[in-house]
């Protein structure tokens, strides 16, 4: 499979979410979150006071959610435009939050944090919060090894997870007040690295992979099904378009963490077609939800 540059000149794209008709991002490095239409063309929606990691979602309302990873906070746009706190997690961790998702009950899900890591490590074990529509905040999952993208089935009773350090995908049952148990691998995937994740309609999660240079459609147990490799890094995924069939992927040349903020602009966005279309959460219907 081929997939095809529809935009080009971003910093680090991450966070994709189809929205309203258009793909959504965070251009890290920017503090932009940046709408992208079928053709390409793109519009600054939002500058968020953060430089990275920041990570996007809707609640069942229509506000969307911020994820400010080192600030701790996650931010919500009021219907007026402002961006004011919805929960503050400065207390729950020593180290940045990275991904998020709000399942079809209103759950927010947010990883990353967790302790402090071990001297010459860029990350710790990583932790999954729940934020209930009612604004409790509890720890519902610990030592991810570097948690990243994350999607919940259709119905709300699977959650996904990338431990991109790992190398596999991790899946929890979700009981009905939104904690996670049975813990179990997903799909072991060798020598490849998942950063975000998609899932389709066939119950296949789509994985970007950063030094692979690839994204990948996997099955449960491990089976991979589709490949579509690219010049650069592929940092995150999504399914979106008018029937949920195109997969977009965020792409990037990476020179290391201590790189990641620079003039340099190689970050671009792919797309291709495919046979399934999205399903969960993230939805590709967001604002339909």
């Amino acid at each position: 499979m081929k997939a095809t540059v529809i935009t080009e000149g971003l910093a680090f794209g991450e966070s994709p979410r189809w929205h309203e008709g258009r793909l959504w991002l965070c251009n890290w490095g920017t503090g932009e979150i940046l709408a992208v239409d079928e053709e390409g063309k793109s519009e600054v929606m939002l500058t968020v006071p953060a430089v990275l990691p920041y990570s996007i979602d809707w609640l069942p309302d229509g506000r969307l959610l911020v994820v400010s990873g080192r600030e701790g906070l996650l931010l919500r746009q009021d219907a007026d435009g402002t961006l004011v706190t919805h929960a503050d997690l400065r207390g729950l961790s020593q180290t940045p939050w990275n991904e998020i998702v709000v399942d079809g009950r209103g759950n927010i899900y947010i990883n990353g944090g967790g302790p402090a890591p071990a001297p010459g490590e860029h990350f710790g074990p990583g932790t999954i919060v729940l934020i209930t529509p009612d604004g409790a905040i509890r720890q519902v999952a610990e030592d991810i090894a570097f948690a990243n993208g994350m999607v919940v089935t259709p119905d709300n009773r699977t959650l996904i997870v990338a431990e991109s350090h790992a190398r596999r995908l991790t899946a929890f049952d979700v009981a009905g007040d939104g904690s996670l148990s049975n813990r179990r691998v997903w799909a072991d995937l060798g020598t490849d690295y998942p950063d975000g994740i998609a899932l389709d309609a066939e119950g296949c999660v789509w994985y970007a992979d950063v030094p692979n240079r690839h994204c990948v459609r996997v099955r449960e147990g491990g089976q991979r099904l589709d490949r579509i490799e690219v010049d650069r890094g592929c940092f995150a995924c999504m399914l979106g378009g008018e029937d949920g069939r195109t997969l977009y992927i965020l792409a990037a040349e990476w020179r290391g963490f201590e790189h990641m903020v620079s003039d340099a602009r190689t970050g671009q966005v792919l797309s291709a077609a495919v046979s399934a279309p999205g399903v969960g959460w993230p939805s590709y219907s967001s604002g339909t939800r």
